[in-house]
């Protein structure tokens, strides 16, 4: 009888050492480099709109590891320089702070102050290169730095290779004039195509899925319901080589059953 209770609490330490070397939610104990560079279809700016605050990321202040961190009530007239890195694989597919989910191919960032989501300009001060992203994040929380970027962000200031940089960051709040079409556009008599993405009986799931897409990918999504099942589609999409390349880029990040479909 000893020599068994012996070897359930020789388990159970064994069961403690593995929990205690485990990553938490994340799959790798540090962050590393996607196997792939991002697909021209991600590398288009983020398109600024007006967006409401999330429900999830915008409280009063929050603390992280021992500091307070204050949420400003607006991001008007919002600039600061500093230092920029960015966060990849082992973020990749996890929620953000507001409550969607990370794609490192999409055109995203995380700051500590920000409203979520703002809409920003970053310019690496180094060689002017800018992109427009959406904060939908909190970060980075360690050394001197400013903002994290998403991958293709970083890829699109070429700040890669040194893996931060000096920027300077703007707030975008004015409502744009005319936002730029992520698609082109479909005629009334052309044969419209969509990609599914994937099916589901949960309307919940179904729209959480078509609103994520929609926000990290810019491109329209909806849940179409037939039959008692919810399909979430992306479109409509006019050229052929452009369809090839979004569905090419939804199966490499978490929708390998992708296919296109016409209506």
């Amino acid at each position: 009888m000893y020599k068994f209770f012996a070897c359930i609490v020789y388990l159970l330490l064994i069961l403690l050492s593995a929990c205690s070397n485990n990553y938490g939610r994340y799959q790798q104990s540090h962050d590393s480099t996607p196997t792939r560079l991002p697909h021209a279809s991600e590398l288009h700016d983020a398109i600024p709109r007006i967006e409401a605050k999330s429900r999830g990321g915008n409280k009063n202040n929050y603390e992280v590891r021992g500091k307070r961190y204050k949420v400003l009530d607006s991001a008007d007239n919002f600039s600061q320089k500093g230092i920029a890195s960015w966060y990849g694989k082992k973020f990749h597919g996890h929620l953000t702070s507001n409550g969607e989910i990370y794609n490192m191919y999409g055109m995203s960032a995380a700051h500590k102050n920000l409203p979520l989501p703002t809409y920003l300009q970053v310019t690496n001060l180094d060689n002017d290169k800018t992109v427009i992203v959406r904060v939908n994040d909190r970060g980075p929380f360690h050394q001197n730095r400013i903002i994290d970027l998403s991958y293709s962000a970083a890829f699109k200031l070429d700040m890669l290779k040194t893996g931060t940089a000096n920027v300077l960051i703007e707030a975008i709040t004015e409502k744009p004039k005319k936002a730029p079409l992520t698609l082109s556009r479909v005629q009334d008599n052309q044969i419209k195509q969509y990609i599914q993405v994937f099916a589901t009986s949960s309307l919940q799931l179904a729209n959480k899925t078509a609103s994520a897409i929609s926000s990290l990918y810019q491109l329209p999504a909806q849940a179409n319901k037939a039959n008692g099942v919810y399909r979430v589609q992306v479109g409509p999409i006019n050229k052929p080589n452009e369809l090839i390349d979004i569905l090419t880029t939804l199966k490499q990040s978490g929708y390998p059953n992708a296919f296109k479909i016409a209506l």
